[in-house]
């Protein structure tokens, strides 16, 4: 064995390739791991914007790449649903009993690991009777579902010290290289099996096994690898929607009780699914970069009392299934996004619902007037109406309506209304029961391969292939 020869090659250091390397490690210490990482590591991540305000376009982006992957500085909410209905499909190929397991174990190493012990929305409270009654009178369904917040501030520690354990157990980790190909051989009776990776300064690696957990961010690349060397998939849903920010008092309720509503609506014009998304409880709304120029919108919240603001955020995404011809949901959301940035320099839009709902452009002295001030700064102001297809803007609009029933207050026109926020997990790449592509001993998991859309299920992945691949599956 060679000292660029290894037994499991990991692609990507976000929640789901380092909770594979912990559990090889955890159930075999003698096999040979690699940690591929595009990004820093940890301690070198590092976003610029948070002290200046400016982004730099730092390339790769610090905020969607890195160890730990978008986790680490996002608001690190962790979903505790047994039933697997959020955050992704795992309980569908491994079966409800063992995700609930699985589920349990990966939410006990993140409190090991420093995650707040508590868990909001668990209590069937009369204040959650009642949200639950608002939803329903807005025809809504409120999915029962646990949370635990670890907070952007603190996420960042409770993955320091995951790093610091990996190299302790004597993970190699290998940062700020992206990997450009597979090396894919065909075998004598016609198989393709995978024998390693070539990293962009040309060095190969090689490997029994391959797993890939590029997460959102690589999602695109993959679907290139994909259609290279004809690795199977099939397309997803494709979640393009906008992220809405109000006051704190007008959220209030399903704040200091749920933390996070994960509230499902099927709007009356078009019968389209639009679910929320990313609650962020008195926090702020942030930019996110996709290569050199794609901006996109998420959101933040803190721990930390000092961090928090007067706001709460949370993304409203709508869900479409296409049939046949079409074949490209990555490439659909980024033309989206692409729209938006064109109209706003690369930069997020904001618009005031009363000027989206009155069909006018938000312009800096309307945005100067509104009651609500944006938590992301360098937002430009315009009119989304431009940028978003009319089937998803009328999708928007309705659920906000049905959202001031149990939020009232929640369509008056000071709301702000930021795009384009799109999820790029839509792509699925098909797997077996080992989570195996048809190129043998490649493995793909995670949202990248549209597997997950989230951070418990995609850390779960990683357990469960870590599992697969030392035989304790």
């Amino acid at each position: 064995m060679t000292d660029n020869s290894y037994d499991v090659i990991i692609v990507g250091a976000g929640p789901g390739g380092i909770f594979t390397a912990y559990e090889i490690r955890e159930n075999n210490p003698d096999l040979r791991v690699l940690l591929i990482e595009k990004g820093h590591s940890i301690e070198k991540r590092k976003c610029p914007k948070r002290k200046t305000g400016i982004c730099v376009n730092c390339q790769p982006c610090n905020i969607t790449t890195g160890f730990s992957g978008g986790g680490s500085f996002s608001d690190g909410k962790l979903s505790i649903n047994e039933d697997g209905e959020i955050g992704g499909d795992l309980a569908q190929y491994i079966g409800t009993e063992k995700f609930r397991k699985i589920l349990h174990y990966t939410d006990a190493l993140y409190v090991g690991f420093g995650a707040d012990p508590t868990i909001y929305g668990t209590e069937n409270t009369p204040t959650v009777e009642a949200i639950r009654r608002s939803a329903a009178q807005a025809h809504m369904k409120l999915i029962d579902s646990g949370v635990r917040h670890m907070g952007t501030e603190k996420a960042y520690d409770i993955y320091s010290r995951i790093q610091k354990e990996l190299e302790k157990r004597k993970i190699d980790m290998l940062f700020d290289s992206p990997v450009t190909d597979f090396i894919i051989e065909e075998q004598p009776d016609g198989e393709k099996k995978v024998k390693g990776v070539v990293i962009t300064d040309g060095r190969v690696f090689t490997a029994e096994h391959v797993v890939v957990g590029i997460g959102r961010e690589g999602s695109e690349w993959l679907n290139g690898i994909c259609r290279k060397y004809g690795i199977h998939s099939k397309v997803g849903p494709v979640d393009i929607g906008c992220r809405i920010e109000t006051d704190a008092a007008i959220t209030a309720q399903i704040d200091n009780s749920l933390y996070e509503a994960k509230l499902v609506y099927y709007t009356p014009t078009f019968e389209d699914k639009v679910r929320t998304f990313c609650w962020n409880p008195r926090g702020e709304v942030a930019e996110e970069k996709y290569g050199e120029t794609l901006a996109t919108v998420n959101g933040h919240s803190y721990k930390d009392e000092a961090y928090k603001t007067g706001n709460t955020n949370f993304a409203l995404l709508v869900s479409k299934n296409f049939t046949q011809p079409f074949k490209t949901p990555i490439e659909y959301g980024r033309y989206i996004a692409e729209m938006g940035n064109m109209l706003s320099g690369n930069k997020v839009m904001v618009q005031r619902y009363g000027d989206l709902k009155r069909g006018r452009r938000t312009t800096m002295e309307r945005l100067a007037k509104n009651i609500i001030r944006p938590t992301l700064k360098d937002a430009v102001p315009g009119d989304l109406s431009l940028v978003l297809p009319y089937r998803i803007m009328v999708d928007i609009i309705e659920m906000i309506e049905g959202l001031d029933k149990i939020m009232p207050g929640l369509s008056g026109d000071n709301t702000l209304v930021y795009g384009v926020e799109v999820k790029f997990y839509s792509n699925r790449i098909v797997v077996d029961k080992h989570f195996q592509t048809n190129i043998h001993n490649l493995h793909v998991l995670g949202d990248g391969a549209g597997l997950t859309r989230g951070l418990m299920q995609a850390s779960m992945n990683g357990v469960c292939m870590g599992r697969i691949l030392t035989g304790n599956w």
